[in-house]
């Protein structure tokens, strides 16, 4: 995963946490607008959250965030 992906998500879970505590979910298409305007950077998220880790839809913040610190 490219640096900029994976610092862009670890500010959106700081921000998710920060807003609605340590038991919010999300799912990786929140680290995207909704309009779908990079789609090479869309599909490299979901290769690693489906195929790479096989998440569930929705994951805890904190969890997504400590994987990545990680090096997962």
């Amino acid at each position: 995963m490219r640096e900029s992906l994976r610092a862009k998500i670890i500010k959106v879970c700081d921000e998710k946490v920060e807003k609605k505590g340590d038991n919010v979910g999300l799912s990786f298409y929140a680290f995207f607008a909704n309009k779908n305007d990079d789609p090479e950077l869309l599909m490299e998220a979901a290769q690693w959250w489906i195929m790479t880790h096989k998440l569930d839809h929705f994951e805890k913040a904190i969890k997504i965030k400590s994987m990545l610190i990680k090096g997962l």
